[in-house]
């Protein structure tokens, strides 16, 4: 099947008159809900107040979270498996808010409403997470520098403000990626070709703002103190939210299509209510509206498709299924109502794959860290130190590398190829991404090998940093962020191009929900590998002191659980079939 399949059929698409060539065809409207004017609103004329907001509210994140497993080991006084499971889980919920945000803009709020009322709460967040950094009483108290311990009541503080943060991200994550590609029309042949680009370019915005957190934020924290560390991102956040408003007369906006979650519910209950009703083998005598708009407000049709034949029965016409004039939504559903929950049903095995790879993402704020802070963090041969948590810096330089280098060389290149728009499909992106993460994982296995037999050999167990200069993480983290590119990207654009028109937020936090799951993931392989690896008193897999451990098993664990992944998705990809549109909207 074609993934660019959008196609109009005879009598069911009503002609197109001349003067509609002005407006959008996508039922995008503009800030005063009129129809979007293509010359006035939308493109990449809007996208730099998106990608700007996107930069800052990255910053801001990743300027208080990529150190965060340091400030609970060092100044919550956790320890290692503790502050790691602490930030695994708090990360996990930042990716799975994103569900509720989602329903909010897809059923009731839209995405601009949703971006702008979360921003508040964000805010919020920031400036009590700071507030629990800098006033004394609600500051852990310090006998030296990372000699701190927090009493219950500040601890509370600082979890109180991170989970607030995590409850303002589920309403941005999931919009403002979607928010962005609903500047461009799907039944513009020149507007979609620029849409896969901007997810390339909203990515490399994403990192712009991760790399200046995790070199300039992260000296910060470490040098001038967590008040500072935490105030710098509250400010990046609010300079994010006036970016966003600044752009509200460009943007195009896409009506909310009333509750999804109902939609689907309405599918499942009138397919188990006609489970003896025989699908025709003619699919055009299934239920659908004569109308180009399909029943969901927002949305158009969807084409039928053979898979999951079951559904099918709800859209099957029976005397019953009519009260009075009108139809019982609970006992027949339209062509389009039952291809949108068959969408979703395709869209979990893709999305089940994300899950390893988000728990190898997850390393470069846990183990990679705290690998990192008991090397040597001398820049050469002079006297300054840079933080371990820098060397994540790496990751958003290689995103930062990549992204053109794929955007004006690999697609053209691939085009030539496979004569697909973007060069490749979504799916076969992901799936190289999926493979360059195995070698990520690998090099830091071998690293840790190498650093634990010069351990070994030389004594170092209780020495505070070795002599092995932090850059040699440098490779893993470069890897991690090559495949990024590919995954992570790759992920967007396929969430959101295989949604369902009226479910594009809730898709797109799905693809983010694996990042949660990975985290969770990540928390759980580290309570069973503690629980196992220590018993009879041994000191396990990830002790306090890693010097005593072995934390390379750990990530040959992750190679493996990879590779596995890879094996899986490839069957997943084969199975896959396309959506296909039919129709637009006025």
């Amino acid at each position: 099947m074609g993934e660019d399949d959008v196609y109009t059929k005879d009598g069911r698409v009503e002609p197109i008159a001349e003067d509609d060539d002005v407006y959008t065809k996508d039922g995008t409207v503009d800030y005063k809900g009129n129809p979007a004017n293509k010359k006035v609103t939308g493109t990449w004329r809007a996208c730099p107040f998106i990608l700007g907001n996107e930069c800052c509210e990255r910053l801001a994140f990743y300027g208080m979270s990529s150190n965060l497993v340091y400030y609970f080991k060092y100044h919550l006084k956790q320890s290692s498996a503790k502050a790691a499971k602490s930030n695994s889980n708090w990360s996990g919920t930042c990716y799975l808010t994103p569900l509720l945000g989602a329903f909010l803009a897809d059923a009731y709020l839209g995405r601009y409403k949703t971006i702008a009322s979360f921003s508040i709460i964000y805010i919020i967040g920031m400036t009590l997470l700071t507030l629990s950094a800098s006033i004394p009483g609600m500051k852990p108290t310090c006998v030296s520098k990372d000699d701190c311990y927090a009493n219950s009541g500040q601890t509370a503080a600082c979890f109180i403000a991170l989970y607030l943060i995590a409850l303002g991200t589920g309403g941005i994550k999931p919009c403002v990626s979607s928010y962005g590609a609903d500047q461009f029309d799907d039944d513009d042949v020149v507007e979609k070709k620029h849409k896969g680009s901007f997810f390339n370019w909203f990515y490399f915005s994403i990192n712009v703002g991760a790399l200046i957190a995790s070199s300039v934020l992260v000296w910060v924290q470490m040098n001038e103190g967590w008040s500072w560390g935490f105030g710098i991102p509250a400010v990046a956040m609010a300079i994010a939210v006036v970016s966003f408003f600044s752009g509200t007369r460009l943007y195009r906006n896409q009506k909310p299509g009333g509750s999804p979650l109902t939609r689907i519910i309405q599918v499942l209950v009138a397919s188990v209510r006609k489970y003896k009703v025989i699908v025709p083998e003619d699919k055009s005598l299934l239920y659908e509206i004569a109308d180009a708009e399909s029943v969901i407000k927002g949305s158009r049709k969807l084409d039928h498709t053979n898979e999951f034949r079951f559904f099918d029965k709800a859209a099957v016409e029976e005397p019953t299924d009519h009260i009075k004039d009108s139809i019982d939504p609970w006992r027949l559903a339209t062509v389009t109502q039952v291809e949108e929950l068959k969408s979703i049903i395709r869209l979990l095995p893709v999305w089940v794959t994300g899950i390893i790879f988000a728990a190898v993402y997850n390393q470069m704020s846990n183990f990679f860290v705290l690998q990192g802070t008991l090397m040597d963090l001398h820049v050469g041969k002079s006297s300054f130190e840079i933080p371990a948590a820098s060397l994540s810096v790496f990751d958003p330089l290689s995103v930062i590398i990549w992204v053109p280098i794929y955007d004006q060389f690999i697609v053209p290149f691939a085009r030539k190829f496979t004569g697909h728009r973007n060069g490749l499909t979504t799916l076969q992106r992901m799936g190289i991404g999926l493979f360059i993460s195995i070698f990520s994982m690998v090099c830091a296995a071998i690293l840790e090998l190498i650093r634990l037999r010069s351990v070994k050999e030389n004594n170092y167990y209780d020495w505070e940093h070795m002599p092995m200069s932090v850059f040699w993480q440098s490779p893993q983290y470069f890897l991690i962020g090559a495949a990024e590119v590919f995954t992570f990207i790759g992920q967007l654009d396929f969430f959101y191009d295989q949604a369902p028109d009226a479910m594009r937020s809730l898709c797109s936090a799905l693809a983010l929900s694996t990042v949660a799951l990975g985290n969770y993931f990540n928390s759980l392989l580290v309570t069973i590998v503690t629980n196992v690896t220590t018993k009879n008193n041994k000191p396990g897999w990830i002790p306090d002191n890693l010097n005593y451990g072995h934390l390379d098993y750990f990530f040959w664990m992750l190679a493996v659980l990879s590779v596995l992944n890879l094996g899986a998705f490839l069957l997943i990809a084969q199975w896959y079939t396309y959506k296909k549109a039919v129709g637009y909207i006025r």
